[in-house]
């Protein structure tokens, strides 16, 4: 079963600084039909204005995935990462992927230190296996090479080489398809699929969808991505 999501239908907000659209229920956007789709909770497509960022904030219990599209995003936590002497720089620029446990409590900021360019990313929350777990972080770099016309796993609950590890019974795969590209991938009975096209257009299933737009996917046997029109896309597999 195929269930379409335009962009136009997210939830929205312009707080002038941040130009946010939510796929899911999130702050003063509330849905009951659209709360998640599986352990996937938050998919929010963040624009930072020069200059601005988030403040210092909580977080707990969640495993917190950003991917950024353009421009560099700064992060800064209570574990260390992003201030002198941490394990982490904690900048994140396009072809990054940074997960950030928050398990039983973190504070993060994270700031486009840009005088005239913004920042845009994709912020992902995932509802982790259990509570309590030890707060963590971790960056790793895809380059545009493993996703030209291809799916790259960049998030996993196992240990692989290029992609960060999830306290979660969840699987993100990224790629950039144009013109001929193609890519099949099996589908596991039983799991659910969710796919979200971040810019350019590209057809799933024989779905065309743009930029925003995204398709909930259960009980198929097959992901067909193809017609990509400078097309960037996230795919995840998630338990129901």
């Amino acid at each position: 079963m195929l269930t379409l999501r335009k962009a136009q239908d997210r939830g929205h907000a312009d707080h002038g600084w941040l130009n946010s659209h939510h796929s899911f229920s999130f702050a003063d956007y509330h849905d009951p039909a659209h709360m998640g789709f599986g352990n996937l909770r938050v998919l929010n497509d963040d624009t930072v204005a020069p200059g601005t960022g988030f403040g210092t904030h909580g977080h707990r219990d969640m495993e917190i995935i950003s991917y950024v599209l353009d421009g560099a995003l700064a992060h800064q936590d209570s574990m260390g990462n992003g201030t002198a002497g941490g394990a982490h720089a904690g900048v994140i620029v396009p072809g990054d992927v940074q997960r950030m446990t928050a398990g039983t409590g973190v504070r993060h900021s994270e700031f486009n230190h840009s005088k005239d360019s913004a920042t845009h990313f994709l912020q992902i929350w995932i509802l982790p296996e259990r509570g309590g777990i030890t707060p963590g972080y971790e960056q790793v770099n895809v380059p545009e090479a493993s996703k030209r016309g291809r799916l790259a796993l960049v998030g996993s609950p196992d240990v692989v080489p290029g992609a960060v590890k999830l306290n979660a019974d969840a699987r993100i795969f990224a790629g950039l398809f144009d013109g001929a590209e193609r890519q099949e991938l099996p589908l596991p009975a039983g799991r659910l699929t969710y796919v979200h096209v971040a810019r350019g257009s590209l057809r799933v299933n024989g779905q065309q969808l743009g930029a925003g737009d995204a398709l909930k996917i259960r009980d198929e046997a097959t992901l067909v991505l193809e017609g990509g029109d400078k097309a960037e896309v996230l795919v995840f597999d998630l338990k129901p």
